[in-house]
């Protein structure tokens, strides 16, 4: 039995390299496209399963989430996007949230591009359907002046610092509700006086809150040849539902942050209360602990990163950060995994003088010269434990295993288009149905719940009736040729 149970193990495994699902991106030429803009979602063959018509381009990847309804015809794409005439342009500007069904039907939609914010980049879709949205929010030069910014770097003499909103979109009546909301510039800190607004006190000695006069703001040769006051460029966010954090990315620091979601929107702007107890303050900083004067340039890891998010529960890496780092030698880019300092309480261990570990990232994939893009780009993680990357330049998409095989490529035809990121789906992710025969309930079956099975079958695992493929009452080898023959199939 032992034998029969390797080689059809075996034979699994050779089949299963590729995650088999479907990959969803939108492919755009830059600029606030009109016309022939569309989301597609492709099967591993390159085939159209769906695909979904826009009016603008996208400000980075559209997002899929369940309807009402179980099944993919009830899905819904979130889509952000841009607006013609932003208040704010520089690399990723958006300005519009989009809800389509599956049909294609534009729902819902909202507007962030006004005096104050400018929406930009990404957004992330919560587990209640509610929306986790990045702006640039406005300061004007006695703003930042008087709470310590010695000086900008553009003609408009203003700077644009980082906004995180909650919405809640009403798909019945068209409105939108803002729940929560985040400002950085509630959480600052300047070592040039104790006589300007924002907290003084030594840069190293506050690694939860970010320097205002740190790096440059802004440029006067933006998208277009315009000006622009862009300072920390935030260009992607994540939630994570278990811990109710939020990671976001910040290419000009070169680091990602994390900050607690389970305050109230006026904890958000102080110091203190939340599950933390730190209120709106970092919780967690990596990448590049020179921004906090706790490091050099030897120490920098991250550069023009994006793409950050956690894998999710029941996945290879379980609970780790994931990301696409740009320029991770040069013009060489990287995907890479790294392991956060996480403690019971939901905080992240550091000490003294030291900067937030770890030292190195868990997992990277470094193909070497030629693989780089200069804008966005993607990495995820993906049941099997391949990742999915995105090289946004060449508007190519990668499947890669743990060990670095490239195991599936799709490259989207046209001169100068782009691919910002892309995410694949299971086949069966939107069926919310209990499949049988997937023991570790990651709703796809592969050699990980034949795994199980056999160890079921043996008596070193707990039975689990789902593995009863047969409806015997039992779990034995008749059950496990019956899962590998689906597998197979």
């Amino acid at each position: 039995m032992t034998k029969i149970l390797f080689i059809l193990l075996f034979q699994i495994a050779l089949l299963e390299d590729v995650y088999d699902g479907y990959v969803l991106f939108t492919p755009q030429g830059g600029g606030a496209s009109s016309g022939n803009v569309a989301s597609l979602l492709v099967d591993t063959n390159g085939n159209i399963y769906n695909s979904w018509s826009h009016t603008n381009g996208a400000a980075s990847m559209p997002y899929l989430h369940p309807g009402n309804e179980p099944g993919f015809e009830n899905t819904l794409l979130y889509y952000p996007c841009r607006v013609n005439n932003p208040t704010m342009s520089s690399g990723g500007v958006g300005g519009k949230i989009e809800i389509y069904n599956w049909t294609g039907e534009l729902l819902w939609d909202y507007v962030v591009s006004n005096e104050f914010y400018q929406h930009h980049h990404d957004i992330d879709i919560m587990p209640n359907g509610n929306i986790l949205l990045v702006a640039w929010e406005r300061k004007y030069q006695d703003e930042w002046s008087s709470y310590g910014r010695t000086s900008v770097n553009n003609s408009l003499n203003q700077m644009w610092s980082t906004a995180i909103f909650e919405i809640e979109p009403n798909l019945s009546n068209g409105n939108a509700t803002i729940v929560w909301e985040w400002h950085l510039w509630d959480h600052l800190v300047q070592d040039q006086g104790p006589e300007f607004l924002a907290n003084y006190g030594q840069i190293a000695n506050h690694p939860e809150l970010m320097d205002i006069n740190c790096n440059s703001v802004g440029s006067n040769g933006g998208p277009g040849g315009n000006a622009n006051g862009d300072w920390m460029h935030i260009n992607a966010i994540d939630y994570n539902a278990d811990l109710n954090q939020i990671v976001m990315s910040s290419r000009h620091m070169g680091e990602i942050y994390i900050i607690d979601h389970s305050t109230t929107t006026a904890e958000a702007a102080t110091h203190e209360g939340g599950n933390s107890g730190k209120g709106g303050d970092f919780l967690y900083r990596w990448g590049n602990p020179q921004i906090y004067n706790r490091g050099n340039n030897a120490t920098q890891i991250l550069d023009d990163q994006h793409s950050v998010n956690w894998i999710p529960e029941g996945y290879p890496g379980e609970g780790n950060l994931i990301l696409f780092n740009n320029r991770h030698q040069g013009n060489q880019s990287a995907g890479l995994e790294f392991s956060t300092p996480l403690m019971d309480d939901g905080n992240y261990m550091i000490s003294g003088s030291d900067p937030y570990g770890p030292e190195d990232p868990t997992w990277l994939y470094h193909p070497g010269p030629g693989w780089h893009t200069n804008v966005q780009g993607g990495a995820f993680r993906l049941p099997n434990g391949n990742t999915l990357l995105t090289v946004c330049d060449d508007a190519d998409i990668y499947e890669v295993t743990y060990d670095g095989d490239i195991v599936w490529e799709h490259n989207y035809p046209g001169n100068n288009t782009m691919i910002p990121r892309a995410q694949k789906y299971a086949i069966d992710a939107f069926d919310q149905e209990v499949i049988l025969g997937d023991i570790n309930g990651d709703e796809i079956l592969n050699v990980l719940d034949v795994i199980l099975i056999v160890n079921m079958a043996l008596g070193t695992n707990e039975i689990d009736l789902n593995g009863d493929m047969n409806d015997d009452g039992g779990i034995n080898v008749l059950d496990i040729v019956l899962l590998v023959n689906i597998i197979l199939n």
